[in-house]
């Protein structure tokens, strides 16, 4: 380590500064792609976390297991939490912001790539706008390899479009966030809730006065697939959808019109349409 936080690594110069990074890791991950996720946060990065917080979440196959050892031993800053049955992301998660000790959290997804300049972007966009709590950005969707780009999501940046658009979508690209974890505990963290904990929390956030923001850059490469395409649809996918619209609903978030259009919608999308069909759409209309 070099004075002022900076590192020479393969001849450049790289910042660290006291942010924490948060990820989860899971029994169906592969040991490839999560590899690769770790590498585009630690060793491609222009700015670098203090902390690295890897969540286990229940036991994983020896490949795997192997592979975030191997990833302990190389990353000084990584802090391996293990638990022992697979809780899900939004209980991993809520551990894991609890255990996290800086007052700034990145999260990342374990099969995806961060773009090299994602963590000082954020960083230095927080640092500029202490009011806001929540940031996220771009995403540009890949099959197989990064340079297969087949779908990009696309979220407003500015706070007041991002209210209204909370209350009918997702407001963020959750791989993307970076956000402050004295709001997130504020707002009751992470919770449990079937595919969604992260719009469940985004909605008490809101509802609770914290600002919100996106920035315009693609922060993250998302690896989809039909698998994805599939998880999105069904009953199951659906009844929680719902449940978010029916808490919106009984906190006067959103009106019974509103309710009506947002839940007979996502009926459609989730138990109605065959999942090519579901993923064409996603893929060419409700990307952006």
């Amino acid at each position: 380590m070099c004075e002022d936080g900076y590192e020479v690594i393969l001849g450049t110069m790289i910042k660290t500064e006291y942010f924490s990074v948060l990820m989860s890791v899971y029994h169906n991950d592969r040991p490839a792609d999560f590899k690769e996720a770790v590498n585009s946060i630690w060793f491609k990065q222009t700015l670098r976390p203090a902390e690295f917080v890897l969540m286990v979440d229940g036991p994983v196959p020896e490949p795997l297991n192997n592979m975030i050892r191997s990833l302990e031993q190389e990353i000084p800053v990584m802090r391996v939490i293990r638990l022992e049955s697979n809780y899900g992301l939004g209980e991993a998660l809520r551990i894991g912001v609890e255990k996290c000790t800086h007052p700034i959290i990145a999260r990342m997804d374990s099969d995806d790539i961060a773009l090299p300049k994602r963590f000082e972007l954020q960083y230095k966009y927080l640092k500029l706008h202490p009011n806001v709590s929540i940031l996220g950005g771009q995403i540009d969707e890949f099959i197989d390899n990064p340079d297969n780009i087949v779908s990009r999501r696309e979220v407003p940046t500015a706070f007041e479009e991002l209210k209204s658009y909370t209350l009918a979508r997702c407001p963020f690209n959750h791989m993307t966030v970076m956000f402050r974890r004295k709001s997130i505990l504020e707002a009751g963290n992470y919770q449990s809730w079937h595919y969604n904990e992260d719009y469940y929390l985004w909605i008490r956030l809101l509802e609770q006065g914290y600002v919100f923001a996106n920035l315009s850059d693609t922060l993250v490469n998302v690896r989809v697939g039909t698998d994805m395409y599939k998880r999105r649809g069904g009953w199951k996918y659906f009844k929680s959808e719902k449940g978010l619209q029916d808490y919106m609903l009984r906190h006067r978030l959103i009106s019974l019109p509103r309710y009506l259009y947002n839940t007979t919608g996502r009926f459609v999308m989730q138990v109605v349409l065959p999942n090519n069909l579901r993923g064409f759409l996603f893929q060419k209309i409700f990307r952006k």
